[in-house]
């Protein structure tokens, strides 16, 4: 083969094989090469010399890329790795739950308790005050131990009257007296002011829920006309006996009316606010 010819094959060749073309560096002195005895190598051991030279970089370009591919597996590895241990690391918050949950165990433990203890104070104060008043459940019996007598008048007292009742009620609880003196009471204001807290002397000087008179040594004018003031005077001047006296005669001997029979009538009356203030 003429070097000509030759040259024309090798151009051809690289022409027509892409990856010859694309490692073309192969140099004319290699192409012109020379057996030792003259002759050149024949232009298909050339190429075949060539191809070997563009194919061994891709086949170690190939190799280099699964090589440094492999990193990145082991990075999603250990990227799995580490979602792992955080799902794993989630348990670690239930102490936290269950401490809360103990703690608000605890609380309405607490609030039960405070509760019950208010509860108990409420009901030893109520224990309390109803063992202070004597007339708490009073009985019928105890207002009216003697019975009545005569006719006995009734009616719809109004805020003003019942609240001087409440006032000899209590002022008769206060001194230590039985029911029955605050029916005693109750009874005679009744009589002589229909529990009206007289401000303006009537019948001479006489005041106040008892018409009691200041000329006789009751007390002043404003002391009388206290309804507390005015019932203890009166009660003070109960005979020792009076639980055995009828109702109009224990009260007569303490005002010594023109007619103490007139305070009988309001027995019953008399009987049902005390009654009701007791147990109100």
């Amino acid at each position: 083969m003429s070097s000509y010819n030759f040259r024309t094959f090798r151009r051809r060749s690289i022409a027509h094989v892409p990856f010859l073309a694309a490692h073309h560096r192969v140099s004319d002195s290699a192409l012109h090469a020379k057996l030792p005895n003259g002759h050149r190598y024949p232009a298909l051991v050339l190429a075949v010399a060539a191809a070997a030279v563009a194919v061994a970089p891709l086949t170690a370009s190939a190799a280099t890329t699964t090589t440094a591919a492999k990193p990145a597996a082991a990075v999603v590895h250990v990227a799995k790795s580490t979602a792992s241990t955080k799902v794993a690391a989630k348990p670690a918050a239930k102490p936290a739950v269950a401490k809360t949950q103990s703690s608000t165990s605890t609380t309405t433990v607490k609030k039960a308790e405070t509760a019950s203890s208010t509860k108990n104070t409420s009901a030893s104060t109520t224990v309390a005050v109803r063992s202070s008043n004597p007339y708490s459940g009073v009985s019928w019996g105890s207002l009216e131990p003697t019975g009545t007598q005569g006719y006995q008048q009734t009616f719809s007292a109004d805020s003003s009257q019942w609240s001087n009742a409440r006032a000899i009620v209590q002022a008769s609880s206060d001194m230590g007296l039985s029911p029955y003196a605050a029916t005693i009471a109750v009874a005679t204001a009744l009589q002589e002011s229909t529990l009206r807290n007289l401000t303006v002397a009537v019948d001479h000087d006489s005041v106040g829920l008892f018409q009691q008179r200041p000329s006789m040594g009751w007390g002043t004018t404003s002391e009388l006309t206290d309804p507390s003031y005015a019932a203890k005077a009166f009660l003070k001047e109960l005979p020792s006996g009076y639980q055995n006296m009828s109702l109009s005669s224990a009260a007569q001997s303490v005002q010594r009316s023109f007619d103490g029979s007139l305070y009988a009538q309001w027995e019953t009356q008399a009987a049902n606010m005390v009654h009701s203030i007791a147990n109100g």
